[in-house]
């Protein structure tokens, strides 16, 4: 995969994932609540969208990811977090009421009042700063090519320097000549060589 389209789907993931999110940590957070208050019960609904959303920011702050995700979510995440904060800070109503569902607002206020939608979306921006994210991916090192290229194979018809199972043989060669008997040595059984008398035992010269 190239780096622009690395960072192509990076954009994709960074426009798609985060209203997700958002909205699976207000709807989760606003379910436990009420869920709590009014009947004194566990909404397992509440917690298993905190799960998904917690998921989903992981796989938004993966290295694997384009860094542009991760951007993008981390904007927004601090734009929508900041925004009730701000009107706390100025005491000017900047928020329309009644823009969002009962449900999600609750779980809105509750959020951005304790600023954990702020957090996350600082989380988003510095995972998004570090410069190994926006490099491309290298190709893994095969070691079999080695640094100059691919290696070549063993010689089919190389010598073996193996002993002989049966002892050392004149047809296999010997260890200062693996490639078979010396051709200049002279032959032990030429009559040209002088042949020592073994019929008479006491033979003195």
């Amino acid at each position: 995969m190239t780096n622009g389209v690395r960072h192509l789907l990076g954009i994709v993931a960074g426009l798609l994932l985060p209203p997700l999110i958002v909205a699976g940590l207000m709807y989760g957070v606003s379910e436990l609540t009420l869920t709590m208050q009014r009947m004194l019960a566990f909404s397992w609904l509440g917690l298993g969208l905190l799960v998904l959303s917690g998921i989903a920011l992981a796989f938004l702050a993966g290295s694997r990811l384009s860094p542009v995700a991760s951007l993008l979510g981390g904007l927004m995440f601090v734009l929508v977090g900041s925004l009730p904060l701000l009107e706390l800070m100025s005491r000017t109503r900047i928020l329309p009421r009644g823009f969002l569902p009962a449900m999600l607002d609750n779980g809105y206020r509750n959020l951005s009042y304790q600023g954990i939608l702020l957090v996350i979306g600082v989380l988003l921006l510095v995972v998004s700063a570090f410069p190994s994210r926006w490099r491309g991916v290298r190709p893994a090192f095969d070691a079999s090519t080695g640094p100059y290229g691919p290696a070549y194979p063993p010689a089919q018809h190389a010598p073996s320097y193996a002993p002989h199972p049966h002892g050392p043989s004149h047809a296999s060669g010997s260890p200062d000549r693996p490639g078979g008997p010396d051709p200049y040595a002279r032959n032990p059984y030429s009559p040209d060589v002088p042949q020592q008398d073994t019929t008479r035992p006491m033979h003195r010269e």
